[in-house]
């Protein structure tokens, strides 16, 4: 029965952000481990279990307060009580800040914790940290986390390197590519795919769309046909609607989705573009989830060769890659796809093929489970010793 199932605590200071169904994709197919969320607070985005869910804040202003206390003094004795009997084996915490935030959880329930670091938490620069409270406060408590937790996790051996960089014990370091179900994103052969090169994501600046609007200026000067569509919401909406107002003969902004119609989305357009950049403040992507989506629904992807990325997109086998804000070749590398079907039918082919071999989060959970047991059986025996 799942109630005899050793129980990971899934640690998110706000559970659970619309763009983070990575989280919940990673946890739903878990067959060994019965995740069990804890977090500061609640927030609108993605559902999850209410039985399987505990914040420090549920609500009103004495909510606020003891979110404020859990996070000042950490877990109090409500918590610890429901965690005690719980009698979970070990602690995930996602995102390196929200791992800091764990450490005293873990250590009143005397189990280990491992953290998985997604982007800007292994890529920010130390001057970006130090210009922000949550970042100061971060980079403090950064020397605590590499003593304490028992498994580092990156999402791609571009975050591996950068924790390396940072003083992280190569030992402790594990790349696990958090993967896709590959069931639910799948190419429909029924559906016909539309002129339109498409972008999900968060619209901020390591996400590079305006340089994205830049290179379907070029695009649709020689193919009026094709229309971008951006699918997002972040606080530079308002410049690049602006922007593509100037640039751009066919565009849409659709504005946040849920997954469902990003999957639609994907079924029907012709190709993806993920323009990722390193950002000024050094802020990078891990391996964006929309690349396995796109990979798993047949859609080739176009991007810039940046950060985790070319670990997914194989140049000129599963896509295309250009150099890093290198807008002209990105939109060079869009018109040839869209003018050439039969590539596409190629790449698409060897991506679909690639998101079942390495992406598929059924073979990755059960990849991050062994790593759940691993730990689990060091930290015991650690424990004999002492």
């Amino acid at each position: 029965m799942i109630n005899n199932q050793p129980v990971v605590l899934i640690y998110r200071s706000q559970l659970l952000p619309p763009s983070e169904t990575f989280i919940q994709s990673q946890t739903a197919f878990m067959s060994t481990f019965r995740p069990y969320f804890v977090g500061r607070s609640r927030i609108p985005g993605i559902e999850l279990p209410e039985d399987s869910l505990w914040v420090a804040n549920k609500g009103g202003s004495f909510g606020k307060l003891e979110e404020l206390r859990f996070r000042i003094l950490g877990p109090g004795s409500d918590l610890m009580k429901r965690m005690r009997a719980l009698g979970p084996k070990i602690l995930h915490g996602h995102f390196g800040p929200d791992s800091c935030e764990a450490i005293p959880l873990a250590a009143g329930l005397s189990i280990p914790l491992i953290t998985t670091f997604h982007g800007f938490d292994a890529t920010l620069t130390d001057s970006a940290l130090q210009a922000t409270r949550q970042g100061r406060r971060y980079l403090r408590q950064l020397p605590r986390l590499r003593a304490k937790a028992k498994l580092f996790v990156a999402v791609s051996e571009f975050i591996a390197g950068r924790l390396r960089q940072r003083g992280f014990p190569e030992e402790r370091i594990r790349v696990h590519y958090i993967g896709v179900d590959t069931e639910k994103f799948r190419p429909e052969t029924a559906t016909k795919r539309e002129r339109q090169v498409l972008f999900v994501g968060r619209l901020v600046e390591k996400k590079g769309v305006a340089l994205l609007i830049q290179a379907m200026g070029l695009v649709q000067k020689e193919l009026p046909d094709v229309e971008l569509v951006i699918i997002g919401d972040g606080k530079e909406r308002q410049v690049l609607e602006t922007l593509a107002e100037r640039t751009l003969k066919k565009f849409r902004f659709t504005g946040r989705q849920p997954s469902s119609v990003v999957r639609e989305w994907m079924q029907k357009a012709t190709l993806l573009c993920v323009p990722s950049v390193t950002a000024s403040d050094g802020d990078a992507e891990g391996l964006p989830i929309t690349v396995y989506e796109a990979q798993a629904s047949g859609l080739p992807v176009v991007a810039f060769s940046s950060a985790g990325i070319p670990e997914a997109v194989t140049h000129e086998k599963t896509g295309l890659l250009a150099t890093e804000r290198d807008w002209q070749q990105l939109g060079a590398h869009l018109a040839l796809l869209l003018k050439n079907p039969s590539l596409r039918l190629e790449y698409s082919r060897a991506a679909r093929q690639q998101a079942e071999e390495k992406f598929d989060v059924r073979k990755q959970s059960a990849k991050l489970e062994k790593m759940y047991e691993e730990v689990i059986g060091r930290w015991a025996s650690e424990s004999k010793r002492v």
